[in-house]
């Protein structure tokens, strides 16, 4: 059986000691344990961003991986810590709404247990690092193969993320920016297949009051500076500059408003 799998997906930070006292504390429970890094760069305490990130990420693993995510505004507060199961993948986080996005893009309903057997938590639990001090622990112990049945109770409710709807009409998609990567794309909550069908015809795309003039495929399609609109890796418009920054060029942020609409010929 090939050694385990473990990712970690972090807003500490490269250059803090939080990730490596979470490695450490998982490596002295199951020394054989292979840690990925996902992120550790995500926005302190942005739970949107962390959701979306997940969503796009967790997918892409085979389902025998665990995922730790510490993503946690709210520690040392009532809020529960979870072990869940979603679409064949399995989790630690917060009980936050951070994983819900991944769990909408599913067909089944996700198992949520609350984590609250001490005896697979380190002995002495501060109240400002539960990623080390219970995440962590309880990763190693998975990973040797106990059964996620002994963590605690079945969850009969957790926090859900509330995340923008955008509003798809046949003529008009309202929606806004979800999400920025780190070369200043934005990405938005209109979906792909909807714009592609808009698009079949003439269609003005604004972010704000700004127009964005050209449609494309790909970033290549256009000349460098060039304002474009195209579907994203994600399936969603993204709107971005060819070798720029639309984020900056264009003051624009997550909730920045988008709209696609379909222009009279």
């Amino acid at each position: 059986m090939p050694d385990p799998i473990i990712t970690l997906t972090t807003d500490f930070g490269e250059d803090s000691p939080y990730v490596a006292s979470m490695k450490g504390v998982i490596l002295g429970i199951n020394p054989a344990a292979r840690l990925v890094d996902l992120s550790h760069q995500l926005p302190p305490q942005n739970l949107t961003h962390a959701a979306f990130f997940l969503a796009t990420t967790v997918p892409c693993f085979s389902t025998e991986v665990l995922h730790v995510v510490v993503v946690d505004p709210g520690v040392g507060t009532e809020r529960a810590l979870l072990y869940v199961e979603v679409e064949g993948h399995h989790l630690l986080a917060p009980d936050n709404g951070c994983w819900t996005l991944l769990a909408r893009q599913g067909s089944r309903p996700p198992r949520v247990l609350k984590l609250v057997e001490p005896r697979y938590w380190r002995q002495l639990v501060s109240a400002t690092f539960h990623g080390r001090d219970i995440l962590a622990p309880v990763a190693g112990h998975l990973s040797l193969g106990l059964d996620p049945q002994s963590l605690g109770p079945v969850a009969s409710e957790w926090v859900q993320l509330e995340f923008p709807v955008p509003a798809l009409e046949p003529d008009r998609l309202a929606g806004e920016v979800i999400f920025v990567d780190h070369y200043g794309n934005l990405i938005t909550n209109i979906p792909g297949d909807a714009f592609h069908a808009l698009a079949a015809g003439p269609v003005r795309v604004a972010v704000g009051s700004q127009e964005v003039a050209r449609r494309v495929r790909t970033y290549g399609e256009a000349e460098p500076g060039t304002f474009v609109a195209l579907i994203s890796s994600a399936g969603m418009l993204e709107i971005a500059v060819v070798q720029g920054n639309a984020a900056r060029l264009m003051c624009a942020r997550p909730g920045t408003p988008v709209v696609a609409e379909r222009r009279e010929m």
